[in-house]
């Protein structure tokens, strides 16, 4: 039998303390528009690694939000393979007024949190500045990995040295990698095609010239004044699929 008392009116735990329901709410940003074009660059000729899915299936999409993909571009150089999903994304009337391009490769395995917290790092939520690319935080395979943090800002001249990561926070660089990155689209309408190219070419009395597809980009983007960070908070496994060693 229960205990005889007297019902009283009760306001709910999140109106008896909405200063800090507001708070959790704003950083939820779920008040916001985050629609995401989701984009994956594929090999072709094999299947996708079982554990790249999985992590993928696991990925935490923001509550009633427009979040469309992952769509597959199968075969194409990797350059050209994102020149030509930006072009279609662009050229369809409903996705092109997305917010946001989010990049995920077929060896990338992001936590199942990394896209709620790209969001917060991109907005601003974590250190106070907005971005127009963020990533998580993924190295180069090998026992002499790399972290794809390239060139700090404020080491000149300009550079795409490797940075030392700094622990759980938004750290400002000159690039990035594309494994897990969220990119505003809104850069892509502002700057002319071809907004990636691999480059490995020479000019007598210059020089050669020597670049992956996404320093490529992260060089223009930043003389247009664009700004970059690698959210250290999200942790990316970069899978070896021949050896299952992830990285």
């Amino acid at each position: 039998m229960s205990t005889p008392a007297i019902v009283m009116p009760e306001t709910g735990l999140h109106n008896r303390d909405l200063a800090a329901a507001t708070v959790r709410l704003a950083k939820g940003q779920g008040y916001r528009d985050l629609s995401t074009v989701w984009v994956c660059p594929t090999r072709g000729g094999r299947s996708l690694p079982s554990r790249a899915v999985g992590s993928w299936i696991g990925l935490i999409r923001p509550m009633n939000q427009q979040v469309v993909g992952p769509l597959f571009l199968e075969g194409m150089e990797v350059g050209e393979a994102y020149n030509a999903v930006v072009s279609m994304v662009l050229a369809n009337p409903t996705l092109a007024k997305f917010r946001y391009l989010l990049t995920v490769e077929d060896d990338n395995l992001p936590p199942p949190d990394g896209l709620l917290k790209l969001y917060e790092a991109i907005e601003g939520q974590v250190d106070g500045q907005k971005y127009d690319a963020v990533g998580g935080l993924y190295w180069t395979k090998g026992e002499g990995g790399q972290p794809m943090i390239y060139g700090d800002p404020n080491d000149l001249p300009l550079n795409f040295r490797p940075q030392i990561p700094r622990l759980d926070t938004v750290q400002r660089a000159n690039g990035l990698g594309m494994g897990f990155n969220l990119f505003r689209l809104a850069m892509f309408k502002k700057l002319d095609p071809p907004w990636f190219k691999t480059l490995q070419e020479y000019t007598p009395g210059v020089g050669a010239a020597l670049m992956t597809q996404d320093l490529y980009f992260y060089q223009r983007a930043g003389a247009a004044g664009y700004r970059f960070a690698c959210d250290t908070r999200v942790k990316v496994g970069h899978l070896d699929a021949e050896t299952g060693m992830v990285w």
